[in-house]
């Protein structure tokens, strides 16, 4: 299978380049800067490509089966505060890249925020206990909750578009590079209670694992321990 990796360079997108490779994929790994292709390139065809610029996506894509998008909109969390908005704009280039490469399906990360805590209602939703949970438990500015809630407005320009798409919403907030042990719990719209954290690569297992055997064509799903 051809797969497109965009955020190549991120923790979780250069997890999903090497599980991929591993796997026996052909993986065209994209950034938008090629000083941050690395040293060694591996079995992986690294190229440049702006995830923001419709016609950079659709000149980059052509050819594959699956394109994963593990892009962050900055380098640090001051930075992806700030360019919050990328996350949409990245959402809406890539939906029209798409239309012209209506065969392509495409597996987009997003955030644990906007996932149900109760019917109806997203834990971006829940007022004080949101911002409890950035700023004590997660550890990040109370600001960032405009990430959180860009991040839902990108899941929502997929669920608006006729697109082959798919959006993983991994129940931790933060992912951070760990283990990968192959083993975890699946779900839908709802956060996952009881000890949801997971690490970058078993969310590219997930990742890859969709990418493989789709199970949530035009759906969310998440993944948590």
């Amino acid at each position: 299978m051809d797969i497109g990796v965009f955020g190549a360079t991120g923790v979780i997108g250069g997890r999903v380049v090497a599980e991929a490779v591993e796997r026996g994929h052909r993986v065209t790994a994209f950034t938008r800067d090629a000083a941050r292709f690395p040293a060694e390139h591996g079995e992986a065809d690294w190229r440049v490509a702006d995830w923001l610029d419709t016609d950079s996506i659709a000149t980059a894509i052509t050819g594959l089966d699956v394109v994963i998008s593990a892009v962050n909109a900055g380098h640090g969390i001051a930075d992806t505060i700030a360019n919050a908005g990328d996350f949409v704009l990245g959402a809406q280039a890539m939906v029209r890249a798409l239309e012209r490469h209506p065969r392509i399906r495409v597996i987009a990360v997003g955030g644990a925020g906007s996932l149900e805590v109760a019917p109806g209602v997203q834990l971006v939703d829940t007022g004080e206990e949101f911002t409890t949970t950035l700023t004590e438990v997660l550890g990040v500015p109370a600001e960032y909750h405009t990430v959180v809630r860009a991040l839902r407005d990108a899941l929502n320009v997929y669920r608006l578009s006729n697109r082959h798409w798919t959006y993983l919403s991994p129940s931790a907030g933060l992912i951070q590079s760990g283990t990968r042990t192959g083993r975890f719990r699946v779900g839908g719209d709802q956060l996952l209670l009881g000890g949801s954290d997971i690490s970058a690569e078993d969310v590219a297992v997930a990742l890859l694992d969709e990418a493989e055997l789709p199970r949530h064509p035009q759906r969310r799903f998440t993944v948590g321990y």
